[in-house]
This record gives structure tokens, C-alpha cells and sequence, in this order.
């Protein structure tokens, strides 16, 4: 069971992270339309723009991915389940928390949802 203090410093942590995910993701959607009305040269220059363009995608995407799962902590976090196993309800690592603020499985059901 996680402690007052911890989930302050939980829910501080998860919300700097929100942050700066958020402030990268607009940075990043001004950056591809602005390159949308680059003046494009030759097949070196599109080429390049489709290589930016879709590293710019999977950033995009994974960093949404990753806002999605801090918004349900903080969700959770409101709600009083935070730190608590989407599957089996033991409760995570505060350990495994440091790292992974929002973790959503304990190390063993996590093992068992990448197996599936």
C-alpha cells in the first residue's frame, strides 16, 4: 500500500511527465506543418521529408500512447487504485512504479499480457 507521500510524488512526477510530453507533441505538429509548405527541390528533398515525416509519426504516436497511460494513472490516482494491478489487484512495486509511473500490471501479470 503506497503512502500519502508516495502518491503525492507519484502524481507530481506523472504530471511533469504530462507536461512535457504535451509541450513535445505540439512542438512537434507545428514542425511536420511547417514542413508541409517546404518548397520541395528534387527526389533528395522528398525523400528526406518522408524519412522526417515518419520518424515524426512514431514519435507522435508513441508519446501519445504514453500520455494516454499517464492520464489513466492520474485517473487512477483520483480514484484511490493507483499502484494496484489491473489484473490481479495486488499491489505493484512501489520499485517498479519509480520507473514505470504508470505501470498498470504487477511484474508477474505484465509477463503474462506480453505473452498474449
Amino acid at each position: 500500500m503506497l503512502s500519502t507521500t508516495d502518491i503525492d510524488f507519484f502524481k507530481k512526477a506523472l504530471e511533469g511527465r504530462k507536461s512535457k510530453i504535451e509541450t513535445n507533441l505540439n512542438a512537434t505538429s507545428g514542425e511536420m506543418n511547417a514542413m508541409r509548405h517546404n518548397e520541395l527541390k528534387d527526389e533528395g528533398d522528398h525523400a528526406a521529408m518522408s524519412l522526417e515525416t515518419a520518424v515524426d509519426n512514431a514519435i507522435l504516436g508513441q508519446q501519445s500512447k504514453e500520455l494516454a497511460e499517464i492520464e489513466l494513472a492520474l485517473d487512477r490516482i483520483k480514484d484511490k487504485s493507483y499502484g494496484e494491478c489491473d489484473m490481479c489487484g495486488d499491489a505493484i512495486n512501489i520499485e517498479r512504479l519509480k520507473v514505470k509511473n504508470f505501470a498498470r500490471y504487477c511484474i508477474t501479470c505484465r509477463e503474462v499480457v506480453e505473452k498474449e
